[in-house]
């Protein structure tokens, strides 16, 4: 019998010794793909971490005023150093005590975990560490196959091998889902709190950290007991792990919250024509890729000036009857680069999203009459140039009816008037004789000077503003007379950052004089005339129902045709045009719906430049002002009963003195009126 003892313990050690040699075998070969997993993490390097985030749109002065979040999750990215300490500290203690302490997993956690599932015998405890469930948030699926798991331990030994602590815990604390559509912590703090991530106590950071386990059965929204539990479990850990003491953590367990739930709205808040246009900029113009736009988390920097929008809006809302369905827009630009400041480009962005004051084509009306005129004083005319105001049949020729152009209810002087008189009363026969006496072709060609890019006809007709122009186009054109006749382009958007705050667009701010600075000067001055009542005797100036509502120096010019109404005018600070009309190009009523435009614009402009000091337009080289009788033109006299100091381009001033008042003595000066050079005109040039 001992040989076979012998036999089975001969077997029994080459048995011991095939398992020893397959235990090495296999131990050296996990030892192989354990080197070849690390060799491969390391070849690829760092994995993006790219993760869906909301572009902000923010106003000039840096405030918020809409997101563009298509992903239909609310993401902000905010560095590890500007969140609460509370917060990192709560996260820490909860979800993974040994963070600083481990490569990605924590060993004796998972074997704690194991040793738990098999006394209940089922999964009870997790061991997940923040860079694993880094490593699923951003890159997997919460799938529980052998796969992702396999995937998962590979995305970790990546991130721990190629990013630092500080990395890994700043991008989990903003890619973690918080519930109610709010992933990372500044999006959660916004929501829950009202605040900025940063401000969060240590009441709020420990209710916070207690979501992610289960968004929606932690919910202090829902579910405000459980809530409460999980937040007292989490101050339990962080006073274990010394980040309280005792009596801190018991102060901030009974300390009471106030939940906000800040609910994301449909629409945006602030300007929503504008971040339209913003849109549509950021597509066609600066050809930004939109899903860069829609998920990377930019900051977009716009020209907008909340304080002015909401004046416009106020405006409107205040100034048009609620039962009528007439629409409006209005464009708002600083003259001296370009800024957009205020846009409204109909009464309700939520009815009808359709921009009136870019995308609608209107007549202008008389408001196109400042480019002709312009046009006049390069060809020969002055300020004085006198026309017949008088019914006036134009013939066109070439079997064409004849050309019959009319005056606002009828009314003419019979007699000549001059440029000055003509603008202001905005006499359509004496524009119309301009125009046909230059050619219709200088006027189309003076426009597109002005930046008007609208087609255009070389007609009889279009000194009266007959074809359509759009708001946006007509108060930049008008930007060229209150800034001295240097041509910018409408700007949106200032500046943009991606979501780390690196500046990735700039506008490069471009001038061009494009106009001659005295003849633009002495076009504002005429536009003053608007508002000035002495000019004329006969009938009203078009400003007159306005005036008495202005404190600043200001030029203008209105306009109207049987559908449209129009107000275009401007300070050295600021321009605006206000437009007012039907979509359907429905005849308005004069009386009513005419006086609209003037109303928003005299009151949205006294409003929106409130805080501004008033400032004079700023006089060139080679301009000349001298005393005239504005009924002629003429130098005033002593006896003259209406004196106005008028600009003339030097040289062009007129010589000869009026001589229709009995016992007339020129002023001294040729026509400057002494009395009126003091102190208070030399500290106010602009009060007349």
């Amino acid at each position: 019998m001992s040989w076979i003892k012998r036999w089975k313990e001969y077997t029994a050690l080459q048995k011991a010794k095939a398992i020893g040699k397959l235990a090495a075998f296999m131990g050296g070969g996990m030892a192989v793909c354990l080197l070849g997993v690390l060799l491969l993490a390391k070849l690829m390097g760092p994995p993006p971490l790219l993760v869906p985030q909301t572009t902000v749109i923010h106003a000039r002065d840096g405030e918020e005023i809409g997101e563009i979040n298509n992903s239909g999750e609310k993401r902000f990215w905010v560095p590890l150093d500007k969140m609460s300490p509370a917060l990192i500290q709560a996260t820490i203690a909860i979800e993974d005590k040994n963070f600083y302490h481990h490569h990605g997993f924590d060993l004796k956690r998972i074997a704690a975990a194991l040793l738990a599932d098999i006394r209940a015998g089922a999964k009870v405890q997790g061991a997940s560490t923040i860079s694993q469930q880094f490593a699923r948030n951003l890159f997997l699926t919460h799938d529980k196959t052998w796969f992702r798991k396999a995937m998962e331990a590979f995305y970790t030994i990546r991130l721990e091998m190629n990013y630092s602590k500080n990395d890994i815990l700043e991008g989990y604390l903003n890619t973690i889902y918080y519930g109610h559509g709010t992933y990372g912590i500044q999006s959660a703090s916004a929501y829950y709190f009202g605040k900025d991530s940063s401000h969060l106590n240590v009441s709020e950071a420990s209710m916070l950290a207690g979501i992610p386990k289960g968004p929606a059965y932690y919910s202090p929204l829902y579910h405000e007991e459980r809530a409460k539990e999980r937040q007292s479990i989490i101050l339990r850990a962080m006073e274990k792990n010394q980040f309280l003491s005792k009596k801190e953590a018991a102060a901030a367990a009974a300390a009471p919250l106030t939940i906000v739930s800040e609910k994301e709205e449909q629409k945006p808040k602030i300007a929503p024509y504008f971040q339209a246009e913003v849109m549509k900029t950021l597509k066609n113009k600066l050809k930004i890729d939109p899903k860069l736009v829609e998920l990377g988390g930019l900051h977009i920097y716009t020209t907008l000036d909340v304080s002015m929008q909401e004046a416009a809006e106020k405006e409107i809302e205040e100034r048009i009857d609620q039962n009528s369905s007439i629409q409006t827009a209005l464009v708002s630009m600083d003259p001296r680069n370009g800024d957009v400041k205020a846009l409204v480009g109909g009464r309700s962005f939520a009815e009808s999203p359709f921009d009136r004051a870019v995308q609608a084509k209107r007549a202008p009306g008389s408001t196109f009459k400042p480019f002709l005129y312009y046009t006049a004083l390069n060809n020969g005319y002055t300020p004085s140039t006198a026309i017949k105001s008088e019914p006036t049949s134009f013939a066109m020729g070439d079997g064409q009816k004849d050309y019959e152009p009319k005056n606002y209810n009828n009314l003419y002087a019979y007699d000549f008037i001059t440029l000055s008189e003509a603008l202001a009363l905005s006499d359509n026969i004496y524009a119309v004789k301009t125009n046909l006496y230059l050619g219709p072709k200088k006027l189309v060609k003076a426009a597109r000077q002005f930046g008007i890019k609208s087609p255009l006809s070389s007609v009889p007709s279009l000194a009266l503003g007959t074809k359509g122009v759009s708001v946006m186009e007509m108060t930049n054109a008008y930007n060229l007379f209150a800034n001295g006749g240097k041509r910018v382009e409408p700007v949106f958007i200032k500046k943009i950052t991606d979501s780390k705050g690196n500046v990735i667009y700039e506008h490069q701010y471009k001038k061009k004089q494009v106009l001659d600075k005295r003849a633009a000067f002495v076009m504002t001055d005429l536009m003053k005339g608007m508002f000035d009542e002495k000019l004329n005797d006969y009938t009203k100036v078009t400003g007159s129902s306005i005036d008495q509502y202005l404190t600043r120096p200001a030029a203008g010019k209105s306009g109207s045709t049987p559908t449209d109404s129009w107000m275009v005018g401007f300070t050295p600070q600021l321009t605006t045009g206000v437009w007012i009309g039907y979509d359907q190009g429905k005849e308005i009523n004069r009386i009513n719906d005419g006086s609209y435009s003037k109303k928003i614009w005299v009151h949205y402009m006294e409003d929106a430049l409130k805080n501004e000091p008033a400032t004079a337009f700023k006089k060139p080289k080679g301009v000349v002002s001298v005393m005239v009788n504005p009924k002629n033109g003429k130098l005033a006299t002593e006896n003259c009963p209406v004196k106005r100091r008028t600009y003339y381009i030097e040289g062009t001033e007129p010589t000869e003195y009026c001589h229709e008042h009995a016992g007339d003595r020129p002023l001294d000066d040729s026509g400057l009126d002494q009395k009126r050079k003091g102190w208070f005109q030399k500290v106010f040039p602009w009060w007349h």
